[in-house]
């Protein structure tokens, strides 16, 4: 099932239950009840409430959306070091080249279909990953340059590779949810007491109080949804967070197409 359909639904059955509730908390109503007045302390304490989550909702969505930042540079590194990697190999001879760029292809062939399904799903990345990445570090380790041009590209070479292998670590090690439990109980808590309070102000039936209400419970749903979502730095699905890689590496697009429809 799509998000935007779970989005959909989570929001019109919270707005239908509190319209629902709001009508069956009038039909119940006293006669002699006064709904006309809300006692200002019941007001200040409803306000107060509200400020307070808006700030720790804020918060939140201000974490997730810093991790997933730092997850998606994390990758365009990565896919460029690997990709000045390729470029930097054309001093050397062409049987050399094509080996390394070969062992460059495999790599991110590998880490777009195999690793990537990983990542989104929440499992750790496999291993053959970085047994993929050393093997091309150690062949350009041990590639004596033959003249002064390779001789200059030699050490770049290396830099680049050091550089993706820090990425791909700090890849992998950014593929956890940002926000722990307790947090996600908080929010979830936070949510419910405050659309309750909408009830303590005493709203009565009419249009413009019901349809605020719906839209102010509409509203905590979507943003809740929006930090839920910011939550996995790499998506929840499909290998749009990838897409680095495709950019650099258009040759590659078919087989991430194949993997994009697994």
């Amino acid at each position: 099932m799509s998000e935007w359909l779970v989005l959909a639904i989570a929001m019109a059955l919270v707005c239908a239950l509190v319209l629902a509730f709001t009508a069956i908390r009038h039909r119940r109503v006293a006669d002699d009840e006064d709904t006309s007045e809300t006692p200002d302390v019941l007001e200040y304490m409803v306000m107060m409430v509200g400020v307070v989550y808006a700030i720790v909702l804020g918060l939140a969505i201000a974490g997730v959306w810093e991790a997933r930042g730092a997850a998606e540079d994390s990758v365009r590194r990565e896919a460029q070091s690997l990709y000045e990697v390729t470029q930097r190999a054309d001093v050397y001879p062409v049987a050399v080249r094509d080996r390394i760029r070969g062992e460059v292809d495999a790599y991110v062939s590998h880490t777009v279909s195999v690793d990537w399904p990983r990542l989104t799903s929440g499992a750790p990345v496999s291993a053959e990953g970085g047994e993929l990445l050393g093997k091309l570090r150690s062949d350009v380790t041990h590639q004596s340059p033959g003249n002064e041009l390779q001789a200059q590209a030699y050490q770049p070479l290396l830099d680049h590779i050091a550089a993706a292998d820090d990425a791909r670590h700090e890849r992998t090690q950014s593929d956890e949810s940002t926000l722990p439990g307790v947090v996600w109980l908080g929010l979830a808590a936070g949510g419910l007491v405050t659309v309750g309070l909408i009830f303590t102000l005493q709203i009565r039936r009419s249009g413009r109080e019901l349809l605020l209400a719906g839209m102010f419970s509409a509203l905590i749903v979507f943003l809740l949804f929006m930090v839920w979502s910011f939550d996995a730095p790499f998506g929840r699905d499909g290998i749009d967070s990838a897409a680095p890689f495709q950019d650099l590496f258009p040759s590659l697009s078919l087989s991430l197409s194949v993997a994009a429809g697994r």
